[in-house]
C-alpha cells in the first residue's frame, strides 16, 4: 500500500517506521561521544537552519512524549534590491530572535556542498556563516548533516526530490499544507538529527 501522492511514493510501512524514529520508541541509545550528547533526549528543542542569502528556511521542533512537534517554521525572504549586507544582518538578527522566543538547545545545518560557479559558493557561505555566528553566539550546539543523508532518514533514499522531502516532514509533524521548500529542508534537518541520535549507529554527527 502507498500514498496516494504519486510524487511522494513512500509506503506505509516506511513512513510508520520513520515515525517510530524520530519519535524515539525504537532503539537503545547510544553511547556518549566527543561529537554527540549523550541522549536524544538531552535535546528537547531543535532548530534546523538550510542557509541562503535570499530565502534562509528555518524550523524548530520540540520533542513531545508522542513524537516531535512543531513550534516555528519559515523562511527569511530579503529583496533582491537588498545588499548583500543588509542580507546578512538580516539572518544574523532574525535568527537571534528565533533563538530567544523557543530556546533551542541545538542547531542542525545543512553539509557544505560544492558549487560549480565560485561567487554562488561565496554568497552561500557568508549566508550560512550568518547563521552560525547567531546560533554560535547563543551558545548552542551547531551540527551539520549531508543533504543526501537528510533525505536518507526522511525518506527512504539520498535521491529523493524536494518534494518529496516536503510531503514527508508535512506527514510526520502532522502539518494542515506542506510547508515551503526552504523550510520543508530546514525541518528535514531538525527531524533528521532526532533520528540520528537515536540510532544505535556509531556515526558521530559532525559538529561544527
Amino acid at each position: 500500500m502507498f500514498w496516494h501522492d504519486a510524487a511522494v511514493g513512500v509506503p506505509v510501512r516506511q513512513f510508520n517506521k520513520m515515525i517510530e524514529r524520530v519519535s524515539g520508541r525504537r532503539g537503545r541509545v547510544p553511547a556518549p561521544t566527543a561529537e554527540r550528547p549523550a541522549t536524544s533526549a538531552a535535546h528537547r528543542v531543535i532548530l534546523g537552519i538550510d542557509p541562503s542569502l535570499r530565502g534562509t528556511g528555518y524550523g524548530v521542533i520540540r520533542l513531545g512524549n508522542t513524537g516531535p512537534e512543531l513550534l516555528a517554521q519559515g523562511v527569511l525572504k530579503c529583496p533582491r534590491e537588498w545588499s548583500r549586507s543588509q542580507c546578512l544582518v538580516r539572518i544574523n538578527r532574525e535568527l537571534q530572535s528565533l533563538v530567544s522566543l523557543w530556546q533551542p538547545t541545538v542547531c542542525v545545518v545543512e553539509g557544505l556542498f560544492y558549487a560549480q560557479n565560485l561567487r554562488t559558493a561565496i554568497v552561500m557561505g557568508e549566508a550560512r556563516g550568518a547563521g552560525l555566528a547567531a546560533v554560535g553566539g547563543a551558545g548552542l550546539e551547531v551540527y551539520e548533516i549531508a543533504p543526501r543523508r537528510v533525505k536518507q532518514a526522511i525518506v527512504g533514499h539520498g535521491g529523493a526530490a524536494k518534494i518529496a522531502v516536503a510531503k514527508m516532514v508535512q506527514r510526520l509533524l502532522g502539518l494542515s499544507k506542506t510547508p515551503e521548500p526552504d523550510a520543508a529542508d530546514a525541518l528535514a534537518l531538525a527531524l533528521t538529527f532526532v533520528h540520528e541520535q537515536g540510532r544505535c549507529s556509531p556515526r558521530a554527527l559532525k559538529r561544527v
